[in-house]
């Protein structure tokens, strides 16, 4: 089978999600990359796309050039990824899903609400794929929880509790480090700084398991280092569709956290847990049973566990292989075959409404409001 052409946005040289994206698009096969406007700086951008082994007329200054480029191609690019600064994904986004290309976003894929619902809209009437990626739902043991919620395996789940806790800007000393203070700028970051950056991870990935979505929502933040604008911890209790009880705590001040981000549901009859640190493991207790650890790779996974396991048993596949995944269900779903655990455009807007209704609900000490876009209720 044929390669898929793949292009990008941002993500160049010294990026930090960019060589997941490069790993993972490239890991099976499935991708060639064969265009990329890499940086702000259209010079520096078109080096390192060459230096990458981009050809020389597919190596862009910026995303307009290659939108314009691309477009007029016979072999233009069949899946365009976008790793540019958050405040440029609705633009970019938008313009290439309107002129017929395939889209993985990074997230958050837009700003406001108004702007994912515009997303929503464009994807559904131009019939293109659009993705975001929350590739922590990609891992093997998470698709296998999802499968097993779904297979009733814990029965009802009353219970999900989730954190993306971290302690990496703990320290009130590095707040004018720019890799570290534009997360806290409302000018840079938006409404929302942790929440927004990690914690929006945690509530896709609630969701995303427990197959529901959340309804209501009541937050606390806080802004434990005076100089940032932003909260750098919080809270957010929610209540999903179908009477799941939410828990998320997130924070970048957890100093002795590396990552942190784990989730635990439970149910009727059984309980889960998975965390990022030990992705290979999902951890399954029965009612009334004996405590399991069921590993990634053994058999009697289900099938969505098992075809996105590349290696053996006890052998680890950490996070860019996590991204490849995405890029294997969007490479099925770009030729005709729908994969329903690649993130889409409503994930997309549903985690932009949590945002916007989580800032709202701490400003207001707490009070549970509506947390689905308009176009959801």
């Amino acid at each position: 089978m044929a390669k898929l052409k793949w292009g990008m946005i941002g993500g160049g040289e010294g990026s930090q999600i960019g060589p997941a994206h490069r790993l993972g698009a490239q890991a099976d096969g499935l991708f060639e990359f064969t265009a990329g406007a890499l940086d702000h700086r259209p010079e520096a951008g078109r080096a390192y796309a060459r230096q990458l082994g981009i050809a020389d007329d597919r190596a862009y200054g910026d995303w307009q050039e290659m939108l314009e480029g691309e477009k007029s191609r016979d072999d233009r690019v069949d899946l365009v990824t976008i790793a540019t600064p958050n405040a440029t994904h609705f633009e970019i986004t938008k313009g290439f899903l309107e002129a017929g290309f395939n889209v993985l976003c990074e997230k958050p894929m837009t700003m406001t609400v108004e702007e994912g619902e515009e997303i929503v809209r464009v994807a559904e009437k131009t019939g293109k794929v659009m993705a975001v990626n929350y590739a922590y739902s990609a891992y093997p043991m998470v698709r296998q929880a999802r499968a097993m919620v779904r297979a009733g395996e814990i029965g009802k789940v009353r219970l999900v509790v989730t954190n993306f806790s971290h302690g990496h800007h703990g320290d009130a000393g590095d707040a004018d480090n720019p890799r570290v203070r534009w997360r806290y700028d409302p000018t840079m970051a938006g409404v929302s700084g942790q929440f927004a950056d990690c914690g929006i991870h945690a509530m896709h990935m609630a969701s995303f398991i427990c197959d529901d979505e959340v309804e209501k929502l009541s937050a606390d933040f806080a802004s434990t280092i005076s100089s940032r604008e932003l909260e750098d911890d919080a809270m957010v209790n929610f209540r999903m569709a179908g009477g799941t009880v939410g828990r998320l705590w997130t924070s970048s001040v957890a100093i002795g956290r590396q990552h942190g981000f784990e989730i635990q549901v439970f149910g009727e009859t059984g309980g889960l847990k998975w965390h990022a640190e030990q992705p290979n493991q999902l951890i399954y207790t029965p009612l009334g049973g004996r405590t399991q650890i069921m590993e990634k790779g053994e058999g009697g996974l289900f099938e969505d566990a098992t075809r996105l396991s590349r290696v053996a048993i006890a052998h680890p596949e950490g996070f860019p292989l996590a991204v490849a995944n995405i890029y294997c269900d969007l490479a099925d779903a770009i030729r005709g075959e729908t994969r329903d655990g690649l993130p889409g455009a409503n994930a997309g807007v549903r985690s932009m409404a949590a945002v916007h209704t989580a800032v709202a609900s701490a400003r207001a000490g707490g009070e549970w409001m509506d947390a689905r876009p308009p176009m959801f209720r």
